[in-house]
């Protein structure tokens, strides 16, 4: 059988060993077997749609039907590339309008790998037109889009499984059955989350031409059109509102969905905030350099921070969580855990990524810029066959979107409090903010013409 190493051990003992190995498969194999292969779209050709899209076709038997982007460059590339790796060889059709290739073609799965922006629109076309969708994190910029994303995948019985990777992550499913689920934290009442990473991205480029090969209206949808001022989804509408929602909204959410799934929280009672551009104010950027936030449950509070300048709180874990229990602490990142017991006769246990470079030779050579996040690879390899095993179950995956959309409009909410100056407490039955007029004209954002905001009540 084919093992993990992390740290000169085997990776898991038990069920959820069985099961992630078995979901990675035995040897090198995929083990998802059809008559047909599944039928695959990809809105959205950059960084993370082509790394989450070869991951697919990595793991299943997969046609891709179709591409689409606004960047008619990056469309070019991206096809070429599919062609090379694809079994079929053949190179997928190109558009410009995702809602044009959804008319013109039957998928069986859609994935979204567009800015924030665009997720809301384009997951509830994907499954009207009959597609169970893999969408990117964070699902939304707003929590009512949220709200009607979720009602959308319930109305069509649809599978959404969000991008949220580190519940399929080897080391993180270690620590949380073997560390936290066997007791060794004992009772769990802090928790903190940070980033530290320096990705702000700031300046004051010119306005100026838009290049014929980009459709800016389209790029830009439902969101504010903001003067030209060079190529947006090159990691630049990150720094804008507009398009997204900050640091907290694009780091938080992975961080903050990691704690509830280990410690099975739901959603928060109450959130806070504070911050703002403290440091960084020489460019155009609009979201916050430093905050913080609070996530209040019964006897908990989970506590983010971060900022984008100067150095990280611990160099070991610049984007990371802590849970703090009564009988040890348990560091978690991306890349690594460590598990340090109160008491001096307990051991300390340290785990490390898994990696499979020898077993997916292609993911050291993969033409893409940036690179392919070579720790996250097994990760959303793992989570693309939680999401096609719950497809042909008819069950959940481990990222349904619903759990997305309490660890999205969650870090929202907070970015909320930050505007408002008053904590926010939302009530999702209601789906409303208790007491509060101000904050629930936030809870959906005005659309620029002709899109129209989606409705959770009627999807």
């Amino acid at each position: 059988m084919h093992q993990f190493n992390i740290n000169r051990r085997h990776f898991l003992q038990g069920t959820t060993a069985s099961l992630a190995l078995a979901a990675l498969g035995a040897n090198g194999m995929d083990i998802i077997h059809r008559a047909n292969p599944y039928r695959v779209g990809l809105i959205g050709t950059g960084w993370y749609g082509k790394s989450d899209l070869f991951r697919l076709i990595q793991v299943a038997p997969v046609e891709v039907v179709a591409l689409c982007d606004v960047d008619k460059n990056m469309l070019a590339d991206a096809a070429k590339l599919v062609s090379q790796r694809q079994k079929s060889g053949k190179t997928p059709k190109m558009y410009g309008d995702y809602r044009k290739m959804l008319a013109d073609n039957q998928f069986d799965i859609i994935l979204i790998g567009t800015p924030d922006h665009w997720h809301a629109l384009q997951m509830i076309d994907s499954v009207k037109a009959g597609a169970h969708v893999y969408v990117q994190k964070p699902i939304s910029v707003d929590v009512m889009e949220g709200e009607a994303m979720v009602a959308a995948a319930r109305k069509y019985n649809k599978v959404v499984q969000v991008g949220t990777q580190r519940k399929s992550t080897p080391h993180l499913i270690d620590a949380k059955k073997n560390i936290v689920d066997a007791g060794l934290l004992g009772k769990v009442s802090h928790v903190e989350m940070c980033c530290y990473y320096a990705m702000r991205a700031n300046g004051n480029p010119p306005v100026q031409a838009v290049p014929d090969f980009l459709d800016y209206d389209m790029w830009t949808g439902p969101a504010p059109l903001r003067p030209y001022d060079g190529l947006p989804h090159v990691r630049w509408w990150r720094t804008f509102t507009e398009y997204g929602n900050g640091v907290t909204g694009d780091m938080c959410v992975h961080m903050l969905d990691t704690v509830r799934w280990m410690l099975n929280l739901g959603w928060p009672k109450r959130i806070s905030s504070t911050g703002g551009i403290y440091v960084q104010k020489e460019g155009k950027s609009n979201i916050s350099d430093t905050q913080s936030a609070i996530f209040e449950y019964d006897d908990l509070n989970c506590v983010w921070q971060h900022h984008t300048w100067g150095g990280p709180a611990n160099p070991e874990y610049p984007w990371s969580f802590t849970l703090y229990g009564e009988k040890g602490t348990l560091w978690g990142s991306t890349m690594q855990c460590d598990f340090i017991p109160k008491d001096d006769k307990g051991k300390k246990i340290h785990l490390d990524v898994v990696y499979e470079k020898e077993k997916y030779p292609e993911d050291l050579t993969e033409p893409t810029n940036p690179k392919i996040e070579l720790n996250a690879a097994p990760a959303t390899r793992l989570h693309m066959l939680n999401f096609l095993n719950a497809i042909e179950t008819g069950g959940k995956p481990v990222a349904d979107i619903e759990e997305g959309h309490i660890s999205t409009a969650s870090c929202i909410l907070a970015n909320m409090s930050m505007k408002t100056g008053r904590p926010i407490v939302y009530d999702p039955k209601k789906r409303e903010i208790i007491g509060d007029r101000e904050a629930n004209g936030l809870l959906a954002r005005s659309y620029r013409q002709p899109f129209i905001h989606p409705d959770p009540k009627r999807v």
